[in-house]
């Protein structure tokens, strides 16, 4: 055959393949028209009705409604400052004025991203679309959803004006902190109505509904005033204001209302049970689907949580030394030098959040310290450390290294050389006893036997997510991490090692009452029970007679184990601690960088200033209980040992020293021959 036959023999090839294929798409497509046709939702008379969907409604998990969010105060535009209609209309639509209800070109790019990039669904997202989606109450989307909003988005242009679509829009829009629609926002964030925005109020306004957690001024305001820059920019592009206006504009100072009215919902729980469900839904989903939300709350261990927290920073506050108001603890202090606080409680078999205090007082800061502060833990962080000793080094509680002088050398950087918080050093010492005084010298042995990467994994296998870096003092807890996570981790010593993923809503229904998501509890084993039984034991003797002893002076007599937390300049103050059922995690600190210091010039510990919290609040929360003890594995056996040798004790009185041990583990090499069990060496 010749190069001319072939040549056309493959021209005929490819205009019939690409015929079929036109054929295919024609057919696919007008079968996508024809399926979105189906069951199109009628377009209400008047368009105002389209924002006239029930309440969300949030539940305690005993049943108890505990807020109900969705309320709306619709304005004319009239009512509606210029300024905001120009920047919302610059942002989210530019030609909403010109189209017919889509942006062709939008379309076109929009279709190709859904049809040919698997995996990714995006819409064209003008103005009259984004109204339509109001009448989908579906929380998946699809091809067929984004052409049924598409049609809607064409029923409603035809028969509404752009000011009867755009009113319906502006007062339809979430902002966040609980404010739906223009009106409610303008208050909410500038204590006055919409009509008397600025154009930097109004710029600032435009740029929340993208994401109104993410640009929430309040919490984020470097962010939202980014974003504020971004509006005005597009509003230049648009023609609606010169650059000069725009400039004015950014340099404006904003005055955010101090206290907002709107305040989402008082309390730092239920503001991350939102952020959760508009992270997962949708703004437009969370506050216009008449959803039903049940969560894990615990309302009375939540109003305990929240008591507690604040009676011990109360009784703190009276013997700090404070860097506002001197010695003098008559002269109050401003709020940013008042010391906070964050309490976190986790039911150990399930994962649930029962109860979460982020601040002292959410009207002063909503900022939620429980969730999002990264801070030090210390001595807090130990457990991973001797757990993985204990695993690596087949090391035991009677294991015995000596308390002296260390540095470590550091390539590349200063050798480590931590100390004591005592300033002293005790000579040799078994490690249940090195753990219950919290000796760092023993700790930083441990490390560079063991290798910080090895802590790590442990904690990662404990849900510990904040990112960890890979140097010795991680095991004093020189990587910032949250209370949440703190709480979390410690259940899974308490669970026998056992991980619960930590979670608030275990229930979402519609608004037709169909259950749409439901938290299935599922633990998985990720650390071994025998060598988690050890660390626990040793976590007791720290409430017992180690640094979380006045938890025990305070009366809590419960079975439980914990561990103190300080850092250096005694900056950050823990205890995390935990029963058979809940592990709770308290912190104590200043939101500046300024040392807990008392007014005698000592600092405040861990064992100071958050386990008194803790206790506080445990003995409150497990009043009525019964006595539960922590199961004890097969595998496990106990003996007493003196606490300087880790040899079997003569006498059980005196500063002998109870630890346990796993199968095929011994005591001292002096005690072989008396034992009659067979040892295998560590």
């Amino acid at each position: 055959m010749g190069l001319f036959q072939k040549t056309v023999r493959l021209f005929r090839l490819a205009f019939f393949s690409i015929l079929l294929l036109s054929g295919l798409t024609a057919v696919l497509l007008a079968g996508v028209f024809f399926l979105a046709l189906k069951d199109l939702p009628r377009v209400p008379e008047p368009l105002s009705r389209i924002i006239e969907t029930p309440p969300t409604e949030i539940f305690a998990a005993t049943g108890e409604r505990i807020l109900i969010i969705g309320g709306r105060e619709p304005v004319p535009l009239n009512r509606v400052s210029p300024g905001f209609l120009q920047a919302v209309i610059a942002t989210e639509d530019h030609r909403f004025w010109e189209h017919h209800g889509i942006n062709k070109i939008r379309i076109l790019k929009a279709l190709w991203v859904t049809l040919f990039e698997p995996g990714k669904i995006q819409g064209a997202s003008t103005i009259t679309q984004q109204l339509s989606k109001n009448l989908f109450f579906s929380f998946k989307r699809s091809y067929v959803r984004k052409f049924q909003e598409l049609f809607v988005a064409l029923q409603i242009e035809s028969q509404y004006t752009k000011r009867e679509i755009l009113e319906t829009y502006v007062n339809q829009i979430p902002f966040g902190v609980g404010a739906l629609g223009i009106e409610q926002a303008s208050r909410t964030f500038f204590d006055k109505s919409a009509i008397d925005l600025n154009l930097a109020e109004a710029a600032l306004l435009a740029g929340l509904p993208k994401s109104p957690t993410r640009y929430n001024p309040y919490l984020y305001y470097e962010r939202a005033k980014s974003r504020q820059q971004t509006v005005l920019q597009r509003m230049v592009a648009a023609g609606y204001i010169t650059r000069e206006q725009a400039d004015a504009g950014a340099s404006q100072e904003l005055k955010l209302r101090q206290k907002p009215a709107g305040a989402r919902t008082g309390s730092y729980y239920l503001d991350l049970v939102i952020k959760y469900l508009e992270e997962r839904y949708g703004p437009e989903i969370v506050y216009h689907g008449g959803l039903k939300i049940t969560t894990t709350l615990d309302l009375p261990l939540q109003s305990l949580a929240v008591a507690s927290l604040q009676k011990g920073l109360a009784n703190l506050e009276r013997d700090l030394y404070s860097p506002a108001g001197g010695k003098s603890a008559g002269v109050p202090a401003p709020e940013t030098f008042r010391p906070q606080g964050a309490l976190v409680v986790i039911e150990t078999t399930t994962g649930a959040l029962k109860a979460l205090v982020g601040g002292r007082d959410y009207f002063e800061s909503e900022y939620n310290r429980a969730i999002q502060n990264q801070r030090l833990p210390g001595s807090g962080f130990k457990p991973f450390l001797y757990y993985a000793a204990f695993e690596k080094l087949n090391l035991n509680p009677a294991s015995v290294l000596v308390d002296k002088p260390v540095v470590i050398p550091v390539a590349g950087a200063k050798d480590w050389a931590p100390e004591n918080f005592e300033k002293r050093f005790e000579g040799p010492v078994v490690l249940k006893r090195a753990f219950t005084n919290s000796i760092n010298t023993i700790a930083a042995q441990l490390v560079e036997l063991v290798g910080p990467q090895d802590v790590i994994k442990t904690a990662r296998r404990c849900g510990i997510k904040s990112r960890l870096t890979p140097v010795y003092s991680v095991a004093l807890g020189t990587s910032g991490v949250s209370p949440l996570e703190m709480a979390s981790a410690f259940a899974v010593f308490a669970n026998s090692g056992n991980y619960f993923e930590p979670f608030w809503v275990s229930r979402v229904e519609d608004a037709y009452g169909r259950v749409i998501d439901e938290h299935i509890v599922s633990g998985e084993k990720v650390l071994d029970k025998n060598i988690v039984y050890q660390v626990v034991d040793m976590m007791r003797g720290v409430l017992d007679e180690g640094t979380g002893s006045v938890i025990r002076r305070m009366g809590f007599d419960f079975p439980a184990a914990g561990k103190t937390g300080t850092t250096d300049g005694y900056k950050d103050a823990w205890f995390t601690g935990f029963t058979p059922t809940l592990s709770t995690s308290v912190w104590v600190g200043f939101d500046r960088d300024i040392n807990l210091r008392t007014q005698q010039g000592g600092g405040f510990t861990g064992s100071r200033a958050a386990a008194p919290i803790w206790a506080e609040f445990m003995l409150k929360a497990t009043e009525g209980e019964p006595y539960r003890e922590f199961p004890i594995p097969d595998d496990i056996r106990f003996e007493q040992v003196d606490p300087v040798s880790g040899c079997r004790a003569v006498s059980l009185s005196g500063e002998s020293v109870r630890v346990a041990l796993r199968k095929g583990q011994r005591v001292c090499e002096a005690d072989r021959n008396s034992n009659s069990e067979k040892f295998e060496s560590p």
